[in-house]
């Protein structure tokens, strides 16, 4: 019982420490007014909703190193979410 209310702490402690360290969409003129660098883009493809592609699109950006990132382009097919972001620091 003492190992699943740990795992279960684990996974909670884990889905909030990823909300801090997120990268964060931000708009195209919130660039320019905080003047930001761009590091690269990124985009994502097997994504089922745009929340989902929201999030990986955040995943990728915190893995560029970066703190923010603008959605360029998106569409939505009937099974999937293509998304293309650039990311910035």
């Amino acid at each position: 019982m003492k190992l699943v209310k740990g795992i279960v702490a684990a996974l909670v402690m884990g889905s909030v420490s990823f909300g801090v360290f997120a990268a964060k969409e931000i708009s195209k003129e919130d660039v320019a007014k905080m003047h930001l660098t761009k590091l690269g883009s990124i985009t994502t493809s097997k994504t089922t909703s745009p929340m989902d592609a929201r999030h990986d699109l955040s995943k990728k950006a915190d893995e560029m190193g970066g703190k923010y990132f603008v959605v360029i382009a998106g569409e939505k097919n009937e099974k999937t979410v293509h998304a293309n972001a650039d990311v910035y620091k």
